[in-house]
């Protein structure tokens, strides 16, 4: 069995989740009182944060990098960046680290081809909607990405930081999150990836047309696959 390394705090809540989803599942899957063998570098997020805004991205690869690499010197066999922004350097922090990485848009992407979609909406932070990092590689994989207009661009990304981050979930909030993926939904998309690690706490399954991909728990799950714990279902 391997050990996963997270990075996390990027935010806590959804760090949280990771912790959960990973520690469920390994009960569901191993049975009695088994729990994920891990280890968690968790950040101060305000100072990742004002990085991320000043657009200082050697800046957070060194940072994350150098964390990457106690994870390593404490036995961790391969890095998980549990939050989809900061895998815009995800393989500069991964060679810092001398870690394998398990990026969460192969993930991704692994997921949303074996449900058969090639056509797929994007929400996110403005970074993960905008830039090509993760964009590119589900396009290397044959899925073409929608993202919302501009102006839905900004308000996705002030209620991610203002209001999800610090745990807080409007309803309002909920609405205009619902709003921007059933517009995606009428362009094409056969489904709506949650490429935040934070909208799955505000956004139920059943709140849009179409199928929402929650990368969190993907992300997560494909850890416990890397790690070895493996799932009794598959291939059933």
């Amino acid at each position: 069995m391997k050990i996963m390394g997270l990075l996390g705090g990027m935010s806590w809540e959804s760090t949280a989740e990771y912790y959960r989803i990973l520690n469920q599942e390994t009960a569901r899957r191993r049975g009695g009182l088994a729990s994920t063998p891990l280890l968690l570098r968790s950040v101060d997020f305000q100072e990742a944060h004002n990085y991320l805004e000043q657009e200082e991205w050697a800046t957070i690869a060194a940072h994350l990098g150098w964390l990457g690499r106690g994870l390593r010197l404490a036995g961790a066999d391969f890095l998980v960046i549990c939050t989809n922004t900061m895998h815009r350097v995800a393989e500069e922090i991964a060679l810092a680290a001398e870690l394998p990485l398990l990026h969460i848009g192969d993930a991704t992407l692994e997921y949303v081809r074996g449900q058969g979609m090639d056509r797929v909406g994007l929400l996110g932070t403005i970074p993960t909607m905008e830039q090509p990092f993760l964009r590119e590689r589900l396009a290397q994989g044959g899925v073409e990405t929608l993202v919302p207009d501009e102006k839905d661009r900004a308000l996705l990304h002030h209620a991610i930081f203002q209001e999800l981050c610090k745990g807080i979930f409007k309803e309002s909030s909920r609405n205009e999150f619902v709003r921007i993926s059933n517009e995606l939904a009428r362009n094409g998309a056969q489904s709506v990836i949650m490429g935040c690690t934070e909208i799955p706490l505000l956004l139920r399954p059943d709140d849009v047309d179409v199928p929402l991909v929650d990368t969190t728990r993907v992300h997560a799950l494909a850890a416990l696959d890397r790690a070895g714990i493996v799932d009794p279902e598959k291939g059933k």
